[in-house]
């Protein structure tokens, strides 16, 4: 058996290898971002930001989740351009209503206020995926995570990726190997994945997102603890096995409103709630994610590192065609005209 995982864990790092050179010639190469993009043109623009997400999280913990989640999926569909953010029109296809997004987003009137307010203050002159990278980033240190520098200057894309959500975007039932492959696919290593998944130490998921690991191998990851039974019962008076499908439940049960590493605990006890998650540890391919998990479970200073670095990464994925050709929104729903 040892032999067996140990060949698994080899092909996967030799696929894992073959991906990333094939997937390094579709990145696109790395704007010009930089820290004090706006101190001339803007120089409150920091303060704005942070102002409207302290009332935000104040009034609402989860919101810090909802901007980090909105900031992660426009960067997954054609980079970090604010395309999420655009809705419906006639000559437009948005990607909030697009299956993988439709409902599992929201925020996007936090986004609102804070592009009106910058409006007012330094009219024309922020992007809307500007606004969304800072807003993430004081997301999550207003629940206690930690800080890092945003470079700033990104443009806002005058198209959306609808079709692009279905492929680019992982899913709460993919197996490892599809994580890992979107994630690369993107320019991000395995360390970073694993460091970026930490951000399900706040947020929730819809009972829809969960059935199938709470009827399927819960029960085989977390190694019949009393804690974790009772755990168990308790999701599934949440998420029967039909109906209830927009129930929720904290993907981290410990501290849901608090960005810490018990994210990576729960994993360690197999209590992972959705599969994607759980297979970072589980997964007879997890091997270097396991190590990982292991590490940021033991070392929060470690997983803070890391994520901050995973983070300003993520945020310089860039479609060049947008970087170039984009514009600075009026409104962040709709294109100029």
């Amino acid at each position: 058996m040892t032999h067996f995982r140990y060949t698994k864990g080899f092909v996967l790092h030799c696929l894992v290898l073959s991906f990333c050179m094939v997937f390094s010639s579709l990145k696109a190469s790395e704007p010009p971002l930089i820290l004090d993009y706006y101190e001339k043109t803007c120089p409150t623009v920091l303060e704005i930001v942070r102002k409207e997400m302290e009332c935000a999280v104040l009034s609402d913990p989860r919101n810090a989740a909802s901007i980090l989640r909105l900031h992660f999926h426009d960067c997954f569909v054609q980079g970090c351009d604010g395309s999420v953010l655009l809705d419906n029109t006639i000559t437009l296809k948005g990607e909030k209503k697009a299956p993988n997004n439709i409902h599992a987003l929201k925020g996007f009137r936090i986004i609102d206020r804070i592009k009106n307010k910058l409006e007012s203050e330094c009219p024309g002159t922020v992007s809307c995926a500007d606004i969304l990278t800072v807003a993430a980033r004081d997301a999550v240190i207003l629940v206690g995570g930690p800080y890092w520098a945003v470079p700033l200057g990104r443009q806002d894309s005058k198209t959306a990726g609808y079709e692009l959500t279905e492929t680019n975007l992982p899913t709460a039932d993919d197996g490892l190997f599809s994580i890992i492959t979107k994630f690369i696919y993107q320019g991000l290593s395995v360390t970073d994945m694993v460091a970026l998944s930490g951000a399900h130490t706040i947020g929730m998921a819809r009972c829809t997102n969960f059935r199938n690991r709470i009827y399927g191998d819960f029960t085989t990851t977390w190694g019949s603890n009393p804690i974790s039974k009772q755990y168990l019962t308790t999701l599934k008076s949440v998420c029967p096995t039909s109906g209830s499908d927009n129930n929720e439940s904290a993907m981290d049960y410990v501290s849901p409103n608090l960005f810490d590493n018990s994210y990576y605990q729960i994993l360690l006890r197999g209590e992972g709630l959705i599969n994607s998650d759980q297979e970072l540890y589980s997964s007879i391919l997890a091997v270097e994610t396991k190590k990982l998990v292991v590490k940021y479970a033991e070392n929060p200073i470690a997983f803070f590192k890391q994520f901050s670095e995973s983070m300003v990464k993520m945020g310089n994925i860039t479609n060049m065609d947008s970087y170039v050709n984009g514009e600075v929104r009026k409104n962040c729903r709709f294109v100029n005209t």
